[in-house]
This record gives C-alpha cells, sequence and structure tokens, in this order.
C-alpha cells in the first residue's frame, strides 16, 4: 500500500489499537508482559462482579420487571464489533412484516446528549420504527407501551441489561472473533464468560463468510458445550448498495470499477475493510476512528483534506453508522457514498423465525 494508503488514526484510536496489540499478545518484551498479568489480575475483581450481578438477578435478590408485552434482545458476550444493528433491523423487520408495531430500546452509547449513530442508522432504515434511548429501559418499556401502543419491543445491547424480562434472548458471536481474545475486560474483551451462553435461546454467528467451515464446526462445538439446546444461525452482513445523506443509491458495481477511499469509527474496522475488498474494492487508502466517533469540524477538515489525494476517478465511502453522523452528501469537491448492509441468514434461517413467531403469542 502506497503512502496514501497509511491509515491514520485519532490519539485515542491509537491507544486503543496498541491495547489490543497488548492483549492479543503481539507485543513483546518484559513491559509487555508484566502488562498483561497486571490486566489479568484486574480481571479477577471483574469477573467475581459480573458472577455475583448475575446470581443476584437468578436468585431474585435483584429485581426483573416484566411488562406487559413480549421482549426480545438482541445482546453479545464481548464488547462492540459483533454488527448488533443490521441484526436488530432484522428483528425489527421480521416483526412489522407480522403487522406488529415494534419499538426499539437500547441504552444510548456514545450518544453524547442526542441519538446516537445506531439510533440513526435504524430511524433511516426502519423509518415506522420508533427508537428509544436512555439509562432506564424499564422505563422506556413503558413508555413504549403506553404512549406508543407497541405490541413488541426489542432491547438493542440488552443480553447484560437484567432489569428487563425478555422472552428471547439473541446472542449474537463474531465468528472472526468470538471470544474477546480469550479473557474477560480488561484483559480481554469479554464482558461475560462463556458460561452465560446458557441464557441464550439462540445464538447468531456473524461474518461467517469471512472465516472457513472448519471454523465454524469449532465454534458450534464449543457453543453447544454452553448452550446445548440453543439453536445456533449462521449469518453475514451481506452489502446492498451505496446510498449518500440525501438517500440516492447507487450500485455496488462503482466499487469494482474505481479506486476507492474508505473510512470508519465502529467496533471492527477491519471487517468493514474484508466486506469492501470481497466486494472488489481497490483500496487505495484507508482510515480509522473510534468506535462511535463524533466527528468535529477539524475531523472533516481533514477529511476534506483527505479527499483531495484521491485519484480522479476515485469514490469516497464509509459505513452508514459514519455517515449518519456526518450528513453531508460531499466533502470539497467529492460525493461521500456509505455501504448500506443486511443481516443475510445463510444457515437456520427457519430455526430463527420459528423462535421469533414462539416469542410472540
Amino acid at each position: 500500500m502506497s503512502a496514501l494508503g497509511e491509515s491514520h488514526r485519532s490519539v485515542s484510536d491509537a491507544t486503543r489499537q496498541r491495547f489490543l496489540a497488548l492483549i492479543r499478545g503481539e507485543t513483546r518484551g518484559v513491559t509487555s508482559g508484566c502488562a498483561r498479568f497486571g490486566l489479568r489480575l484486574a480481571s479477577l475483581p471483574y469477573g467475581l462482579a459480573v458472577s455475583l450481578r448475575n446470581r443476584m438477578f437468578a436468585s431474585a435478590w435483584k429485581a426483573v420487571h416484566r411488562v406487559a408485552i413480549p421482549v426480545v434482545s438482541v445482546g453479545n458476550l464481548t464488547t462492540g464489533g459483533t454488527g448488533k444493528t443490521p441484526c436488530v433491523e432484522y428483528v425489527a423487520s421480521f416483526y412489522r412484516r407480522n403487522d406488529l408495531r415494534v419499538a426499539v430500546l437500547s441504552r444510548g452509547y456514545g450518544s453524547a446528549g442526542g441519538r446516537n449513530d445506531e439510533a440513526l442508522v435504524l430511524e433511516e432504515n426502519l423509518p415506522d420504527v420508533p427508537h428509544l434511548q436512555g439509562v432506564d429501559r424499564v422505563s422506556l418499556a413503558r413508555t413504549a407501551i403506553e404512549e406508543l401502543e407497541s405490541e413488541v419491543l426489542v432491547l438493542d445491547d440488552g443480553f447484560q441489561h437484567r432489569r428487563l424480562a425478555r422472552d428471547l434472548d439473541l446472542v449474537l458471536i463474531d465468528a472472526t472473533e468470538p471470544w474477546g481474545y480469550g479473557y474477560l475486560l480488561p484483559r480481554g474483551l469479554m464482558r461475560e464468560p462463556k458460561s452465560s451462553l446458557r441464557r441464550a435461546g439462540l445464538v447468531v454467528l456473524t461474518r461467517c463468510d469471512q472465516v472457513d467451515g472448519r471454523r465454524i464446526e469449532a465454534l458450534r462445538r464449543e457453543i453447544s458445550r454452553y448452550a446445548p439446546a440453543a439453536p445456533v444461525v449462521e449469518t453475514k452482513h451481506g452489502p446492498v448498495e451505496l446510498v449518500n445523506s440525501s438517500r440516492a443509491v447507487a450500485t455496488l458495481d462503482e466499487l469494482r470499477t474505481r479506486p476507492v477511499l474508505a473510512f470508519c469509527g465502529i467496533g471492527n474496522p477491519e471487517a468493514f475493510r474484508r466486506t469492501l475488498t470481497d466486494l472488489g474494492a481497490d483500496i487505495c487508502a484507508f482510515r480509522t476512528y473510534p468506535d462511535h466517533h463524533p466527528y468535529s469540524r477539524a475531523d472533516v477538515d481533514s477529511l476534506r483534506d483527505w479527499f483531495r489525494e484521491l485519484p480522479a476517478d476515485g469514490i469516497a465511502v464509509t459505513t452508514q453508522k459514519d455517515l449518519v453522523k456526518l450528513r453531508v452528501d460531499r466533502l470539497g469537491d467529492r460525493a461521500l457514498w456509505s455501504l448500506r448492509v443486511r443481516l443475510q441468514v445463510l444457515a437456520g434461517q427457519r430455526e430463527l423465525e420459528d423462535r421469533l413467531q414462539g416469542a410472540v403469542p
């Protein structure tokens, strides 16, 4: 890759990349070894706290609130990057096709006082599905029922949110990095141990198109050890089209015939890069930002300057999560597009839809 193709990172993202290199074991030496040992020690009290909290909910020491309509949770075991938003969209769309009034409830991480990028994407792709954000999702559920007359609730990133009872737990596992480098936070990226999968009603493997069949079979065997009754569904994030902020669309062929400049601020930037290359894109430059990055004026100016280096026939592309925050069709004299993706089921569609249907009386 040329100098133009060197990844640019903000200070915070560079720190994140160094941290990931550390927990992956890619950095060597006494200092790195001591740092990993320290993180491992720090993960012990975290694990104890997670275990205690789950036991308190399981034994009713902490209250679990059940509402009058079905609740379906979409969550994961690790921090970020598993592709929850396309799955939430899939679930909400399933219920809308069955003529049910749906509302999505989320914590709103990264919202900075407004609607976060995930809510904006869902609002754009599901204009008839309201999205409520806030810390107290029990209160949000009651609002959705009483004021919006919702008939089913989809809980976004809800596996660890135990206060609101749910009728079905969908747990997403990224096939490219399923177990958060093998450790709980902060030594790894796991929010809960693998044993928590016993709460899952169904496991959704994402990005299955980016690994081989042997990896999938090994994952299925490991999942069955912890959740033997939960069906395992294989999916991918299938690119559909290019869309800009004015909702104009272009075909994916645009990526195959022109040099591509790409950037993103998501939990798994390499998955975005891989999706583009799998489409046949010739990526001449790739820039990353931290997950949920709030683009500033300085960021926009930097991107505009960067875009000037793109060949005259090049195309600039980002993710929908990034474009909904930038909300521009052009930066300078360059058009800006986002890649719209949909969750596509590769195996287990009947099991998935049966469980979704079974959650609703």
